[in-house]
């Protein structure tokens, strides 16, 4: 039977329960898993370690916004202190395939820049909350994101997380399977006003490093303070001011903007407007997020203990059981075709058998997200004799996944929502445009659906392509209303 290699406990040939016990995240080294550390569980933590990383986050960026109120900061500046490449050695975030992210950019460092300087010139002097807080910057533009403030976070406290790595590494792992690694840009230093490095004893992984996660502050889908919740509560902000003036001002500013008969989206964009004219509210969601600040841990536990049920223990379980009773592993399909093949009926089952179609909802409402089930299908692909490049591009734009061996043996598999409004068009042409210009005709489709109007709908169409019954294609069911409870599973 071969070895099933797809976690850190994996590779380095560690027991889980001992990195459970030291309190670290056990992650894929094939794909980032889609967690994030969320800073508000630094702040709201017991741990006065913890609490001191937040303070040094918050510190950083009053230092930033010192900085520029007094004048303006030259692209070289901002290059120094607000552009970080992605710390993809976590193996956590937002990538669908690998763990390669695009990191903070000079886009990122106009635009916080731009809402230190203006909208959030007050941050560290908050007279509302009872702390200032990094996820306040992107509640007011778009620009700045629940990516960004991931990123930003990891890299802020990426010392404590080397340390973290190197104590473990250390005292768990034998000398062959660490090693020396210079890392850039490991604290900030005020003096010089400038990032320094530091030297860390790491686990090695091919030519580079791993770095461990406490699971006590990771989260999934959003930040406990986000731009969404802040929109979809206005009502209870604007009904919990103490200032009787300021609230008939901002509802009276809100019914002036709102268009008559408007429809959600335009609703969400005149609540911004409001957030934008009146800044302050901002401190009075923040203050009640604060207070709520106990619900917040027990999420993230449930997110997280979701996300290693279905992405490591169910997933690993199921591959136990074709590797001793089956022979998946042991003879593998004669070609490409039959592979992916293979490879795509173990993810339907994932989802559909196996609670894998939780992965997809967030308070029992679908998220439809073509990246997650990329994910799961990036993770399905080890003890392989093909190679499986994610987000193949031969010139007429990418396709997600060409699973190949040779030049001569190639496949590929496209995923698709059945909600795509362009769902027709891309399965009438643009498939069969990858497949010319990846030279090949061996071509998957996988689409997901979530509901019995979106599977009728997908029917219909295959209908009237004439692709009814059309074995390329594969139809995984995560709908939420037709799987038995977890209670009587």
């Amino acid at each position: 039977m071969p070895e099933l290699d797809i976690y850190f406990t994996d590779f380095f040939g560690v027991s889980p329960e001992l990195l459970a016990e030291y309190g670290a995240f056990n992650v894929s080294l094939i794909n980032d898993l889609p967690l994030f550390i969320d800073p508000f569980l630094l702040f709201n933590s017991a741990e006065a370690e913890y609490r001191a990383l937040h303070d040094g986050m918050i510190r950083y960026l009053r230092f930033l916004r010192d900085k520029s109120v007094e004048g303006a900061v030259s692209d070289g500046l901002l290059q120094a202190w607000y552009v970080f490449s992605e710390v993809r050695e976590t193996w956590l975030g937002f990538s669908k395939t690998g763990n390669k992210g695009s990191g903070l950019g000079m886009k990122f460092a106009r635009a916080l820049n731009e809402n230190l300087t203006s909208i959030f010139s007050d941050f560290g002097d908050e007279k509302v909350a009872r702390s200032s807080h990094l996820e306040k910057v992107c509640l007011i533009r778009s620009r700045v994101g629940r990516d960004n403030i991931s990123d930003f976070t990891t890299n802020l406290i990426k010392e404590y997380l080397l340390n973290f790595t190197q104590a473990f590494a250390q005292q768990a792992l034998s000398p062959n399977q660490r090693k020396k690694f210079r890392v850039k840009k490991v604290r900030f230093n005020y003096a010089t006003e400038s990032w320094d490095r530091g030297d860390f004893e790491l686990p090695a992984f091919h030519d580079t490093f791993v770095i461990l996660t406490p699971r006590d502050i990771l989260t999934k889908d959003d930040t406990w303070i986000n731009r969404r919740d802040l929109l979809n509560r206005y009502e209870d902000i604007a009904e919990a001011l103490p200032d009787e003036q300021l609230r008939a001002q901002v509802n009276n500013y809100l019914y002036q903007i709102l268009p008559k008969d408007a429809k959600d989206d335009q609703y969400k964009e005149a609540v911004a407007a409001v957030f934008r004219r009146y800044p302050e509210l901002i401190e009075y969601y923040i203050r009640m997020k604060e207070d709520q600040g106990d619900a917040a841990r027990s999420l993230s536990e449930q997110r997280v203990k979701e996300t290693e049920l279905l992405f490591i223990k169910q997933l690993v379980h199921f591959t136990e059981i074709l590797a001793s009773q089956t022979r998946f592993y042991d003879v593998p399909p004669p070609d490409t075709l039959a592979e992916a093949r293979q490879r795509v009926a173990f993810l339907k089952s994932v989802i559909e058998d196996k609670d894998g179609y939780r992965l997809f909802y967030v308070d029992g409402k679908p998220i439809k997200r073509e990246v997650d089930v990329q994910i799961l299908f990036r993770l399905a692909w080890f003890a392989t004799p093909s190679d499986v490049s994610p987000e193949a591009n031969a010139g007429r734009g990418p396709v997600d996944f060409k699973v190949s061996r040779g030049s001569r043996d190639k496949t590929l598999v496209e995923f698709k929502l059945a909600s795509n409004t362009q769902l027709k068009r891309n399965l009438q042409k643009q498939v069969a445009i990858y497949e010319k210009a990846h030279d090949t005709i061996q071509s998957l489709k996988v689409i997901l659906f979530f509901s019995e109007y979106e599977y009728q709908r997908v029917r219909q169409i295959l209908k009237e392509l004439g692709l009814a019954g059309d074995d390329s294609i594969i139809l995984i069911d995560a709908r939420n209303d037709n799987k038995p409870s977890a209670s009587r599973a």
